[in-house]
């Protein structure tokens, strides 16, 4: 009695007989045709192995690597239409963004301690006053503006500088703004911010040039505090050359000290 999964001698020859053999084998003679029909199915069993072979090693995307690049794909497409709306024809359906915008009124005026101030001109403000009839007033304002620094705010050592400028002449400026300022370096490398609380003006030290009507010497006392990973209080003491050459106010023209 045949197994449950063994074919019966009747299915086997039913298979055989339903097999398609090419017309050739029914023209050779009936004693060789069943060895030929024998060898044509070994051929086809071959090929047919050699096939599955062949399919494997180019190793078709299965089902779940299949739906992981669909996934990518859709999401691929999702970002293309968020981050470029016209790419895929989608700012027709919605809001147009525009590439500039009108400023609130004041939007565009320099705050203080933007390093972009630093290209406008010195003075604060082209209605601002500057008290340039006293040397003393004049040379205790350049030296606490000059000593206030917030390098964060200020960008570099010529926003202090120019805040000064009003009380200063135009070459001190300039040599203050080219040149390296190792007090500010302490600053930065300290993450610090400095904030004058006093200064105090005096006669100058000796060795000095007198007093003229034309220019005149001061000692100036600057007590800095500063905020930063250390925090800490400095004395500064400067000596400061004003003159008034041309009659229109004093002017600070040199700063020994720094």
């Amino acid at each position: 009695m045949a197994k449950d999964n063994e074919r019966t001698p009747e299915e086997w020859r039913e298979l055989l007989n339903n097999f398609q053999y090419p017309d050739d084998i029914k023209e050779v003679p009936r004693r060789k045709r069943g060895a030929a029909k024998r060898a044509h199915r070994e051929a086809v069993r071959r090929q047919s192995a050699e096939w599955v072979r062949e399919q494997r090693r180019r190793d078709p995307i299965r089902p779940a690597g299949a739906l992981i690049i669909v996934v990518v794909i859709l999401g691929l497409g999702v970002g293309a239409r968020l981050l470029w709306p016209g790419l895929l024809g989608g700012n027709h359906h919605g809001t147009r963004v525009t590439a500039t915008a009108t400023p609130t009124p004041g939007a565009q005026d320099n705050k203080p301690g933007d390093p972009s101030t630093s290209s406008a001109t010195p003075s604060s403000s082209p209605s601002a006053k500057v008290d340039l009839s006293d040397p003393d007033g004049v040379a205790k304002k350049a030296v606490s503006l000059y000593l206030t620094r917030n390098p964060p705010a200020d960008g570099d050592h010529s926003a202090p500088v120019l805040r000064a400028a009003p009380y200063m002449t135009p070459s001190l400026v300039q040599n203050l703004t080219g040149q390296e300022d190792p007090a500010w370096d302490k600053l930065v490398s300290n993450g610090g911010v400095s904030t004058v609380s006093t200064v105090k003006v005096g006669p100058a030290d000796k060795g000095l040039p007198v007093d003229t009507p034309l220019r005149v010497w001061r000692k100036a006392t600057a007590t800095v505090d500063v905020e930063g990973y250390k925090n800490y209080t400095e004395t500064t003491v400067l000596q400061v050359e004003m003159t008034n050459a041309d009659g229109s106010g004093w002017r600070v023209s040199r700063i020994l000290g720094l």
